[in-house]
């Protein structure tokens, strides 16, 4: 049952969901917030779709015992492959998942194309494949495959000449046209903004779901009664991990400035 007294856990693959963290926390302050990465299983998104639903399922499932109002499932490959089983299993608790801000850009970028940038697993599943038919046909919209960007952030890399080439090498053939927007389509992404916009240039904008995620969470838990309005706001940062390595990466990430 959704009380307000209760937790927000934040569930992602590794470190990125962090990115969505602040945003939640920006919007909802007084809160009670629970961060687990899966940084030993990261990254999810070259792995199959079945796999992937397992990992979500069973590291959720077992943050359920800390009590929990809602679980906002910060990655989208994860969201991508378990929303729909995880709403079902727990009925009980807000669940909220992310997904590519396509249609954010399409609506608020009027030209140029529209690059989106995410996992393997996110542009080959059910969600974006809709958000394609809905705008792909009056928009040049390209899906650009970034597989090896998740490592990056991992490693707390987000600045320097390896990470420079590789984003130079795989957004070449995409810059070719006039870009108008970039679609951040994984949550480690956000971290990388700083160097994008060395290579892209000033007038390129960059969207991705954590505004609208926590609108969302924000929005239900307020339905139910559950939105704390007064108190302290707490944070605990979690990872499979385990190292005092990756806790202090999870930290600085929490106050990175991108």
């Amino acid at each position: 049952m959704a009380r307000p007294d209760r937790l927000i856990a934040v569930f992602d693959s590794g470190l990125g969901g962090i990115s969505v963290l602040r945003e939640l926390i920006r919007q909802m302050p007084c809160e009670q917030f629970l961060y687990f990465g899966d940084s030993a299983n990261a990254p999810y998104g070259s792995r199959p779709t079945a796999e992937v639903r397992a990992l979500t399922m069973a590291r959720i499932g077992e943050l359920m015992p800390r009590g929990l109002k809602a679980v906002v499932v910060a990655c989208n490959t994860a969201t991508s492959a378990a929303i729909d089983e995880l709403r079902l299993q727990y009925p009980d608790i807000v669940i909220v998942g992310i997904e590519p801000a396509l249609k954010l850009a399409a609506e608020r970028c009027s030209g140029g194309r529209i690059i989106v940038m995410a996992t393997e697993v996110t542009l080959r599943e059910k969600k974006f494949a809709h958000l394609m038919s809905q705008y792909g046909a009056s928009r040049d919209i390209l899906p650009l495959p970034c597989p090896e960007l998740v490592r990056f952030v991992e490693k707390g890399l987000l600045d320097g000449p390896e990470l420079e080439d590789h984003l130079r090498t795989i957004l070449a053939p995409a810059l070719r046209a006039d870009v108008g927007a970039i679609v951040l389509g994984c949550t480690h992404f956000p971290f990388l903004k700083p160097v994008l916009r060395r290579i892209v240039g000033p007038e390129v904008r960059f969207f991705d779901g954590s505004e609208g995620t926590s609108a969302q969470t924000r929005r239900l838990l307020s339905e139910r009664g559950a939105l704390r309005s007064e108190g302290e706001l707490s944070v605990t940062l979690e990872n499979s991990l385990g190292t005092a390595e990756i806790l202090d990466l999870s930290a600085r990430l929490l106050d990175y400035d991108y």
